[in-house]
């Protein structure tokens, strides 16, 4: 039985890591935007390890790697605290240049005002684009093959 304290803990499973891993979180993904970030949203129905979260910050947003680690550590945080309320799938946060300046709360506050609207982005399409079609039933065929056979 995990302990409270795993509950609260962001392993490997709830991370984007490889390259691979982000070309698959932005293909086909929902971009969600702030003025200090952008959000890629791909749902996954069946991902067993639930949301995962991927975090880019470049130079460019800030030249001082303790500036680009604390946007990171702000954002990891929330999510960790939110993981358990989204929908299974991907989440990679881009970091736009206003965000280097941006205090912890206001790093925080955009991140949740995107995680909010993007569980209530509609659920992946069904795989197939016509619904299964139960309007004939396949052993009327049968029985008209059945009742010609015995008529002649």
């Amino acid at each position: 039985m995990p302990s409270p304290a795993d509950a609260r803990q962001f392993p490997k499973s709830a991370r984007v890591r490889t390259r691979a891993d982000y070309t698959c979180a932005f293909d086909g993904a929902r971009r969600l935007h702030t003025p200090l970030l952008q959000l890629a949203v791909k749902r996954d129905a069946t991902a067993d390890s639930g949301a995962r979260l991927g975090i880019a910050v470049s130079r460019k947003v800030d030249g001082n790697a303790v500036g680009r680690n604390r946007i990171k550590r702000v954002w990891r945080e929330t999510f960790r605290q939110q993981r358990a309320d989204l929908p299974a799938g991907s989440y990679v946060a881009v970091a736009k240049p206003a965000a280097a300046q941006a205090d912890n709360p206001a790093l925080r506050a955009a991140l949740l005002e995107l995680l909010a609207r993007a569980a209530r982005l509609p659920s992946p399409a069904a795989v197939g684009t016509m619904p299964p079609d139960t309007s004939s039933p396949s052993s009327s065929t049968t029985d008209v093959a059945t009742d010609a056979s015995i008529s002649g």
